[in-house]
């Protein structure tokens, strides 16, 4: 997995779009719902392509390697997802949500309209 080195100015649509027009296969994770404290707002995104490189960010921590991982089935199965992660407070800090929040994020794929 890796963290592409990139413009700061663009969004995950932006690298979505960037990347469809290098025929590479997609999927984008978009935080849908919060409760408590979480790291990232709802809207927040991460676009993620079939090699492991990833813009954006949905949370932090453990949750965002397993978003990234759901990413490869959604891509491999063209089916999307629904992930869901919350913890109790005291381990919170672990899997990178303050507070005990909790987080549901959708993971699609991303397909070219061309």
């Amino acid at each position: 997995m890796s963290k592409t080195i990139s413009n700061a100015n663009k969004t995950p649509l932006e690298f979505a779009e960037d990347w469809l027009g290098e025929g590479r296969k997609l999927a984008l994770a978009t935080v849908v719902e919060t409760w408590g404290s979480a790291p990232r707002p709802t809207g927040s995104q991460l676009v993620i392509d079939g090699e492991g490189n990833f813009e954006g960010s949905v949370s932090g921590g453990c949750v965002e390697g397993a978003v990234v991982a759901e990413a490869f089935d959604v891509i491999e199965s063209g089916k999307p997802g629904m992930l869901e992660f919350g913890v109790a407070d005291e381990t919170a800090w672990e899997v990178g949500l303050s507070c005990g929040g909790r987080i549901r994020i959708y993971v699609e794929p991303v397909v070219s309209d061309q």
